[in-house]
């Protein structure tokens, strides 16, 4: 039997973002409807004893690295899972980079996922549905991340998630910007722009969830306007989407990244040039990639 796995973790967008009430224990519930991308990082895992390491590289990775080791959701996914089933000893886990960072579209959250996932692939006693309880442990996008479904609905910290037929694959159009946004910066400009919190009398269903139309009718995220005042350049990316054809042109998750949903892919030399940045061509995903068990 291998000991050595590797997938594909898929980027997400947001194609719904609400946040709710903030909670006694600090944190925000939220709505949300995620959605994979083809767009993804490479993750490797080998098993091995006693020692655990982390080595990134890669187009996507910032020229200053990502940072210390044991903070990286990828490694702590890693040993969520060793400390949750005694299994394994150790680990050697290699990413590729492809999604850029810090930019909304969930990579780390991602990483941390494919890890899970791989991990459990290669476990003598698998967690399965139980793999979403732990994931949950390790950020909101972790849990749809690790499950096998390419769209959901989730509510709370993004735990509690309802699996959705996904629509058939669109072109889309990510704008990443230069820079990254913090998503407790973004938290505590949404608290201080909206004061007291006012429900959404309206309510999600999701049958109406399964078609393009019904996502288009629903496309919002709250943090967009919040982070948008502060760097204008994203509200200018998003309507640069929308004059080039767009059905869905929003910023996706906390930001700093724009995502742009189209009927027939559009000219990306045109919207590099409206906007001075690079456009990158993917696809909504049909599927979730499988784990592959390196012989």
């Amino acid at each position: 039997m291998s000991d050595e796995a590797s997938v594909v973790a898929q980027a997400k967008v947001n194609l719904l973002l609400r946040v709710l009430a903030r909670e006694s224990s600090g944190f925000h519930a939220i709505e949300t409807i995620f959605l994979r991308l083809d767009l993804g990082d490479e993750v490797r895992v080998r098993i091995r004893a006693g020692e655990r390491s982390l080595d990134c590289s890669g187009p996507a990775m910032p020229a200053d690295g990502l940072g210390d080791v044991v903070r990286n959701l990828a490694y702590r996914a890693g040993l969520a899972y060793a400390d949750a089933t005694g299994w394994p000893l150790g680990f050697a886990i290699e990413i590729t980079k492809q999604i850029p960072v810090g930019a909304g579209l969930g990579g780390g959250s991602a990483d941390a996922g494919a890890v899970l996932r791989v991990l459990d692939a290669l476990a003598p006693n698998p967690l399965g549905r139980r793999l979403v309880e732990l994931a949950a442990g390790l950020g909101s996008d972790v849990p749809f991340l690790s499950l096998d479904s390419p769209m959901a609905l989730g509510w709370g910290r993004g735990e509690r998630l309802m699996p959705l037929p996904v629509p058939p694959t669109r072109p889309i159009v990510l704008l990443p910007q230069s820079f990254g946004v913090s998503t407790a910066e973004a938290y505590g400009w949404l608290a201080a722009d909206r004061g007291t919190y006012a429900p959404k009398a309206d309510v999600i269903d999701p049958a109406n969830l399964t078609t393009w139309e019904g996502l288009v009718a629903v496309a919002t995220n709250e943090f967009e306007p919040v982070v948008g005042a502060r760097h204008p350049e994203i509200l200018r990316a998003v309507e640069a989407l929308r004059a080039n054809g767009a059905a869905i042109a929003m910023m996706t998750g906390s930001g700093s990244a724009v995502v742009g949903v189209f009927d027939a892919a559009p000219d990306l030399n045109r919207l590099t040039s409206e906007t001075g940045l690079r456009a990158v061509l993917t696809r909504s995903a049909s599927r979730v990639v499988p784990v592959k068990r390196v012989e």
